[in-house]
């Protein structure tokens, strides 16, 4: 399509003609939605642009009875269309839609992560700004005192009684946290764990994930709502498998919020918060937990709806990778080790990384196929599930910290 056609198409559909004449047409990247503020950042031309909306602002193909609500519909990583119209020294938004929207499909509205690479094989390259990689400075390997830590901590883990103390007959009790995709993970992990030759005796895996329960939902267990109802569901479910709290010792959580629409890196900084409060609470929910392992989103690319689909997905590794490296740093608020105060938190690592580029193999060979996952694209397939499975048994069985307690002596 050339520019001419471009223009006359967008001043058709939008009626602009009738209007004050605005600034130029332009086609661009949209960088960042702050839906509260009304304002954007679009990239066009190797340089980003700031602009502001108002009531006026035409936001085409656009839902929602007012400004907020239409921006609410654009998504960061979409190229759009837009009009830029300076007044009272500002950039003011005249219109914006999403580009070849009027073309079925509208291939471009949804967001191009060919060129996005797995948090680990990034490294010390940097996305939008901030640099990858597992842990600090760009590397993939705990920093040596965190990783101490985690195989003394590992050491302790043995198995318990109902009342959380030592016992040869006990059990170890390995909990999963998190939404519908993390249950689905679990029960893959569930069924390939059924048939591992290795696997500890004691150790007793509960898929304690639940259906709509992303990280906003279950953060504060006393809200007297979906947080309180989440974890009275898992005691039940601990209950239902004939263990009890006091024998949970390692927890694995994946999480995410449904919808996410605020843009990076605003989205990766709520999700870290909720992520601390959640790891915050379970001390007081499990006594003997020793250790967490995060994981982020699987791929997000096949997704059919804005439930999370990328690069909202990817971008979640950066809310596991920052809340482990605060940790890392020293935050009180995060401490576990006694040696050094009061225990906030327990020990956290990343877990097995989901994350993978579609089709494109990792260094690993791991990849999804579309059929990894339901019709919405964000679910996973029995497939998928079994695939995700495979992938978080081969982690647990080989890592230095779980290989001592998840694996026969």
């Amino acid at each position: 399509m050339t520019r001419t056609a471009a223009i006359l198409i967008f001043l058709a559909t939008a009626a602009l003609a009738q209007q004050p004449t605005p600034g130029k047409i332009q086609r661009g990247t949209l960088v960042s939605v702050d839906a509260e503020k009304l304002r954007v950042t679009v990239k066009a031309n190797d340089k980003e642009i700031v602009a502001t909306a108002d009531e006026q602002t035409r936001f085409f193909e656009a839902k929602g009875a007012n400004a907020k609500e239409k921006l609410q519909s654009f998504k960061a990583g979409v190229e759009v269309m837009f009009v830029i119209q300076p007044k009272d020294g500002k950039n003011y938004l005249f219109g914006l839609r999403l580009a070849d929207a009027g073309k079925p499909g509208n291939p471009l509205a949804k967001f191009d992560s060919s060129k996005l690479l797995p948090i680990n094989e990034l490294g010390t390259k940097e996305y939008r700004g901030f640099m990858g990689g597992f842990y600090p400075d760009g590397k993939n390997e705990r920093p040596a005192r965190h990783d101490a830590l985690g195989k003394a901590l590992a050491a302790q883990v043995q198995p318990l009684d109902g009342d959380g103390k030592p016992d040869a007959a006990g059990k170890i009790v390995m909990l999963s946290v998190g939404m519908s995709n993390t249950s689905q993970a679990s029960q893959g992990f569930a069924q390939v764990l059924a048939g591992a030759k290795d696997k500890n005796p004691a150790l007793i895996f509960v898929n304690g994930a639940q259906g709509g329960m992303t990280a906003a939902r279950i953060q504060n267990p006393d809200d007297k709502a979906s947080g309180e109802k989440y974890w009275a569901a898992v005691e039940q479910q601990l209950r239902k498998t004939g263990v009890s709290a006091s024998q949970v010792q390692v927890v694995w959580i994946k999480q995410a919020d449904a919808g996410p629409s605020q843009g990076f890196p605003i989205y990766v900084k709520t999700l870290e918060a909720e992520l601390t409060r959640i790891v915050r609470l379970l001390p007081k929910r499990f006594p003997n937990l020793k250790m967490v392992y995060l994981s982020s989103r699987t791929y997000g690319g096949y997704a059919k709806s804005s439930l999370n689909p990328e690069p909202y997905a990817y971008e979640s590794a950066f809310s596991v990778k920052w809340l482990i490296e605060r940790q890392i740093g020293g935050e009180i608020e995060l401490n576990c080790d006694p040696k050094k105060g009061a225990v906030q938190a327990p020990w956290l690592a990343w877990g097995p990384y989901l994350w993978a580029n579609g089709m494109t193999k990792r260094p690993d060979g791991f990849a999804y196929a579309e059929s990894d996952f339901a019709n919405d694209g964000t679910h996973h397939s029995p497939d998928g599930s079994r695939k995700i499975g495979a992938r978080m048994l081969r982690f647990f069985e080989s890592d230095e910290t779980t290989r001592p307690w998840f694996t026969k002596k």
